[in-house]
């Protein structure tokens, strides 16, 4: 009987060192190295997730990667990924694209965005890039990896909203290289639909994607499954399935989230024209004088207006409504943010008066967290002070 296999912690570098991981990764999908739990490159692994202990596997298909997710709860959870997993997830993507290509990766490679721009690259047989982030994310250091890029191939980065705004207002060389990928795969959190159609007017060639580490990544490519992944709604939330899903998470083996061979994600969704259309957490509904609001719709609306580059709405504690309906604004230009009042009046206008953000602060950014989600529970203290 073999022995079991073991979780073993796999130390991601930031930046272009990221790549030095494909080796392990390599051996990871093949079945032959240890299970691994990326984690950046000076953290210590959560002890919640038993490293150097045996992990759920299965000899047919092995456990390659365990990603550590913990949502806004801080309790982290290890999602089981295996090698079936990872490969379907990456070939979906390539047949989506019409086939595979060279990526760059601009994201931190711990997390399943970025580890999957790794992946994707393996199973393909292609080499991939990686930006120079040791200062933060730059058009110019964007620029110059693109350009190392170059191929007769297609050529696929991902990243997340907050990159994709930083290239569009650069307007340099850093969106000129932009241009020239087959594919821009977008998600980590919601694109406002300004900046989406600001993208597609510059000739940037965008690709929505929705998905988390539980279907190993993005699942949905512009309101569509990929081929094999399949989308139900129930009772408004969004459940997925395929052969993209993991098979559960890490030491919960009863865990209902993966009941019945579907994740069931936390999201609200609907099918509009054919695709789906995702509304926001349900549990980032903010329930105030007895009214619900999600606040997606809102953060659309604001996201439209003049001078807007970035927006968050959230719920804070009110002993009036029960909760409160506040908005962070990152203003276009920080020297002329546009009128707090002519915001709120067009949220009234367009959603009533429940819906109007009773507070609303502009900031110079959003605070994230991890590959690049507006941090609600920060936000909410900073609202609190």
């Amino acid at each position: 009987m073999p022995s079991p296999r073991l979780l073993q912690p796999l130390a991601v570098p930031a930046g272009k060192r990221a790549l030095d991981v494909l080796p392990a990764l390599r051996r990871a999908l093949d079945g032959a190295g240890p299970a691994l739990l990326p984690i950046p490159e000076d953290a210590a692994p959560a002890d919640a997730l038993g490293v150097g202990t045996p992990v759920e596997d299965d000899p047919a298909d092995p456990t390659a990667l365990v990603i550590a997710t913990s949502g806004s709860t801080g309790t982290p959870k290890g999602v089981l990924l295996s090698v079936s997993a990872l490969r379907a997830s990456a070939e979906a993507t390539h047949a989506h694209l019409g086939g595979p290509g060279r990526w760059l990766l601009t994201m931190p490679a711990q997390h399943i965005a970025g580890i999957q721009v790794l992946v994707r690259s393996l199973v393909a047989g292609t080499e991939p890039l990686a930006v120079d982030t040791a200062d933060g994310f730059r058009p110019d250091r964007f620029a110059e990896a693109a350009e190392a890029l170059a191929t007769a191939g297609p050529r696929y980065t991902a990243m997340v909203p907050t990159q994709l705004s930083r290239l569009l207002g650069d307007a340099g060389k850093g969106l000129a290289e932009l241009r020239k990928f087959d594919a821009v795969l977008l998600g980590g959190a919601a694109t406002p639909p300004a900046l989406l159609r600001r993208a597609v007017d510059e000739g940037v060639r965008v690709v929505t994607t929705y998905g988390m580490s539980e279907t190993a990544g993005g699942c949905v490519y512009d309101g569509v499954p990929l081929p094999g992944a399949q989308v139900r709604i129930d009772d408004g939330r969004i459940l997925l399935s395929g052969p993209m899903l993991a098979r559960g998470y890490r030491g919960r083996p009863d865990s209902p989230a993966f009941a019945n061979g579907w994740f069931h994600t936390g999201d609200l969704g609907r099918w509009a024209d054919g695709r789906l259309e995702v509304l926001g957490r349900a549990d980032d509904v903010i329930i105030t004088g007895g009214v619900n609001v999600a606040p997606l719709p809102v953060e659309r609306i604001i996201a439209e207006q003049d001078g807007v580059r970035e927006v968050c709405v959230l719920g804070v504690p009110d002993p009036e409504w029960g909760q409160a309906v506040v908005a962070a604004v990152v203003p276009a230009d920080p020297g002329q943010p546009p009128s707090a009042e002519a915001l709120r009046a067009e949220v009234r206008r367009l959603a009533g008066a429940a819906a109007t953000p009773k507070d609303l602060v502009f900031l110079d950014e959003l605070p994230l967290r991890g590959p690049g989600k507006p941090d609600r529970r920060l936000l909410a203290e900073r609202f609190a002070r």
